[in-house]
């Protein structure tokens, strides 16, 4: 199982805060006859904060807006085996690594230019 979870944090990307991704996140549901499903649910929106580096307690923050302007937030475990896998999408300019002026504020970052 550890070698699991090492085999995933080598695959993972690295996350920072600004970086617009899709989390895959593994659901496991009851149907009306008592069994098991999984399905994969995606959650895109801007990496608000990451703590606790790359240890085994390492989270990361992902805020959406989702319909009717309602700010939506979810906190993923980094190493968890119920993400399935984070996609980067592209990423922002942000001058700080906690980016939680964004719950507040109408603001927009403006996306990083690319060095050749």
């Amino acid at each position: 199982m550890a070698e699991n979870t090492k085999k995933q944090a080598e695959t993972r990307p690295e996350i920072k805060s600004g970086m617009v991704v899709k989390v895959h996140q593994k659901i496991k549901e009851l149907n009306t006859k008592g069994e098991e499903k999984e399905r994969i649910q995606i959650f895109e929106g801007t990496v608000l904060a990451t703590k606790g580096g790359q240890g085994q307690s390492a989270t990361f923050t992902v805020r959406k807006i989702a319909a009717g302007n309602i700010g939506v937030e979810k906190i993923f475990p980094l190493h968890s085996p119920n993400i399935a896998k984070v996609e980067i999408i592209k990423e922002l300019k942000a001058r700080r690594s906690k980016l939680y002026y964004l719950r507040s504020h109408k603001k927009t970052l403006k996306e990083k230019k690319k060095v050749k």
